[in-house]
């Protein structure tokens, strides 16, 4: 009974101890060359999130009832995240919203699709300047292909090509 109790406290243990920081993001880009939209995604684990906001701007930072911390952490990840043409220049990302969904806080963008469109430039630094082991993971996804980037350790700016 005695090595029961001591197991399951261990399991208790190990379980509360992995339920901090995932530091790990998704974003997913949409590629709808008939709107002549990309639809920018990014879905960040609110627990991560929390503690993020919190190194960012000071400790009494509260993303559930203040809609002003929401706002900063949303202007944060935009200023992080970039998309650059094949030719090297900037592609505009506009600000759709910035939000919390159950156990994740999204930030959403759009901007307009480049012509041509056979690759793309991108920077993705959130939560990379708070955590050296945060890991990005990007997901191009347009018709009929995903092309995955991953954004950690040094990283900076990554090609993704749509003609492989």
């Amino acid at each position: 009974m005695k090595d029961r109790l001591i197991a399951a406290l261990a399991l208790f243990w190990l379980n509360t101890a992995t339920a901090h920081q995932i530091k790990a993001a998704m974003t997913t880009v949409l590629i709808d060359p008939g709107s002549a939209q990309l639809e920018v995604m990014h879905r960040f684990h609110l627990h991560d999130t929390e503690h993020a906001a919190e190194a960012l701007f000071g400790e009494d930072t509260d993303l559930f009832n203040n809609e002003s911390d929401r706002a900063r952490f949303t202007q944060y990840v935009i200023g992080t995240v970039a998309l650059k043409d094949e030719s090297g220049k900037a592609i505009p990302l506009t600000l759709t919203s910035g939000s919390i969904d159950g156990q994740f806080f999204w930030v959403i963008q759009r901007a307009p699709v480049p012509a041509p469109l056979n690759r793309l430039q991108m920077r993705h630094d959130a939560l990379r300047d708070i955590w050296p082991a945060q890991v990005n993971m990007v997901n191009f996804k347009t018709h009929d292909t995903v092309h995955t980037l991953h954004f950690n350790g040094d990283d900076s700016w990554l090609w993704v090509n749509f003609k492989n």
